[in-house]
């Protein structure tokens, strides 16, 4: 009796389905990430002793109180949001950013209020960004 040897078939791994799949997760990836470029103010900060004031021809001054009510080059606004803020500085900037911003706060304004107008500034794209201080008296 003659028996039939079994051929042994070859094995073939297809590998297009696992790089389809990677394909897919890759581009998921790339899709549902955000890819945020973190930006930076530069500040000016002044000395403690006190530094001579600078005269600017043109400058937007935001002032805070102490009650946290804003003021741009000394017009009062009505809220204490961020859009009235925005639309003041925008309106007197006339979308020029390299004019000087200065922020004067109240040494008892809230830090908030305070970062408000530097966010606000940080958005709008200013980088001349300086915040006011005065010089401390001597009792002498």
């Amino acid at each position: 009796m003659k028996f039939r040897r079994r051929q042994v078939e070859e094995i073939h791994i297809n590998l297009t389905p696992m790089i389809d799949c990677l394909l897919f997760i890759l581009v998921f990836l790339l899709l549902s990430t955000s890819f945020n470029q973190m930006s930076r103010m530069n500040l000016t900060l002044p000395d403690a002793q006190g530094v001579p004031p600078k005269h600017y021809d043109q400058k937007i001054e935001v002032t805070v109180d102490a009650t946290g009510h804003y003021a741009v080059n000394g017009q009062s606004l009505e809220g204490k949001d961020t859009v009235d803020l925005n639309t003041a500085i925008k309106q007197i900037s006339h979308d020029r950013r390299d004019l000087m911003f200065i922020i004067a706060a109240d040494a008892k304004a809230a830090h908030q209020d305070v970062i408000r107008v530097m966010d606000v500034a940080g958005q709008l794209g200013f980088v001349n960004v300086n915040i006011s201080t005065k010089v401390p008296t001597r009792g002498y």
